[in-house]
């Protein structure tokens, strides 16, 4: 049986907590509670602290947390990380930091840019950079389009922050990735995780933004991590 977890949701770039709402109703039918966390990205004063600062006050007293983080939020996940014990880590389609990195810092480190367009022409999808080629390509159109007024742009801030992290926390560390990530395609996040964590990501259907393509496959995932008693 599956003791009851909370789960604290924090969102990719632009940090709009719609970005789970496919997902927490699930979660929270199964028994578990869900909070997503709502970001300031376009905030030119707010940045990693700020962004950890948050999800903490989300988290409250709490001690039965799963961080879960959506592509930049893991820099985010692990800056709370640092600060705070949790039960476990979950990192989607995610940008996985070393301690002192900046998320600046992290595309030429990882070599994205190559990876994004390596994988366009073996996909034969257009290299140049769109939403709709990158991001939106397997949402459901509806979808997009309810989400279009909690988009914003994520300002430099958060960019030049420096990672508070030391070591990632002696608890379960789970790296899962969309099969059909075209922005950070499988194959790069599958040795940028192996690189950097020494872990084998899994893989759940959908493209960068699996949470709105295949959110049931996603909570289906996060609730697999759930410790049983």
């Amino acid at each position: 049986m599956w003791t009851v977890t909370t789960f604290v949701l924090v969102p990719g770039a632009g940090g709009a907590a719609w970005y789970w709402h496919r997902v927490v109703p699930l979660l929270e039918q199964a028994g578990h509670r869900a909070v997503a966390v709502d970001l300031p990205g376009d905030d030119p004063r707010a940045g990693l602290p700020e962004y950890a600062a948050l999800v903490e006050s989300a988290m409250g007293g709490r001690d039965d947390v799963v961080l879960v983080g959506q592509s930049i939020g893991a820099f985010t996940v692990a800056a709370v990380a640092a600060r705070r014990p949790v039960s476990g880590i979950v990192l989607l389609n995610a940008m996985i930091p070393v301690p002192g990195e900046t998320p600046g810092q992290w595309w030429e480190a990882v070599g994205q840019e190559k990876a994004r367009v390596a994988a366009a022409s073996r996909g034969g999808w257009p290299s140049e950079f769109d939403l709709d080629t990158y991001f939106l390509h397997d949402v459901d159109p509806a979808v997009a389009a309810s989400g279009e007024s909690h988009q914003r742009p994520e300002s430099d801030a958060v960019f030049g922050s420096v990672c508070e992290l030391t070591a990632w926390p002696d608890v379960p560390v789970h790296v899962v990735s969309g099969a059909d990530d075209r922005f950070f395609p499988l194959d790069f996040q599958r040795r940028v995780a192996r690189d950097r964590l020494g872990i084998e990501p899994d893989v759940v259907p959908g493209g960068h933004l699996a949470a709105l393509s295949h959110p049931t496959e996603v909570a289906a995932y996060l609730l697999g991590v759930v410790p049983k008693r």
